[in-house]
């Protein structure tokens, strides 16, 4: 279900989306509210909104949440960012650890995609819980528990390229020659201390 925002909306802060979603939620039938919604919140570079999509309603206390179903819209809309929102109908704002799970399964599928999982929101009919604002968000992103393993392997072999860099760099060895031997770029060799 496709859900109509006013052209040009832009996403500043959790409170801002809080109060789009309640609104959202509330319009809800009652029997509707009592079970749990995802949604993703498709934006561009400049976070204005291009899509609010229901993608999931489960039952009382879970939903099924798959990334393919996730990021078909935002995919769609040529979306750069998304944010993740889903209702907690019990009003408890904790993250469970399902919830910690599949926000650490679509911030990988985010990185392979190139769309970058701004936040996920957790909402009640009275407040809301942002894994952004208390760092769990952050917390998630240093996770390697869903980085397919070509990656890993990739980041290892930057860190031993940016290492090789600095000690040349110490040698006085001239940046043209550290970036043929390690690949990196100016940019991140003069970064480098």
């Amino acid at each position: 279900m496709n859900i109509r925002v006013k052209p040009n909306t832009k996403i500043e802060s959790p409170e801002e989306l809080y109060e789009i979603m309640q609104r959202i939620l509330k319009r809800e039938q009652k029997t509707d509210r009592d079970r749990e919604h995802f949604w993703t919140i498709s934006l561009n570079n400049a976070n204005t909104v291009l899509n609010i999509e229901l993608v999931s309603m489960g039952s009382v206390n879970t939903t099924i949440i798959e990334p393919m179903e996730v990021y078909s819209i935002p995919l769609q809309k040529r979306a750069t960012r998304i944010i993740l929102v889903h209702n907690h109908p019990a009003g408890t704002l904790k993250p469970s650890k399902s919830d910690k799970d599949i926000t650490n399964r679509l911030i990988q599928a985010g990185r392979i995609l190139h769309i970058e999982v701004l936040d996920h929101i957790i909402i009640t009919e009275e407040s809301f819980y942002s894994f952004a604002q208390s760092g769990l968000l952050e917390e998630l992103e240093k996770s390697l528990e869903y980085v397919p393993a070509y990656k890993i392997k990739e980041q290892g072999q930057q860190e031993k390229a940016k290492e090789m860099a600095k000690v040349m760099r110490k040698e006085n060895v001239d940046i043209e020659t550290i970036m043929r031997f390690t690949g990196l770029s100016k940019a991140e060799i003069t970064k480098l201390q």
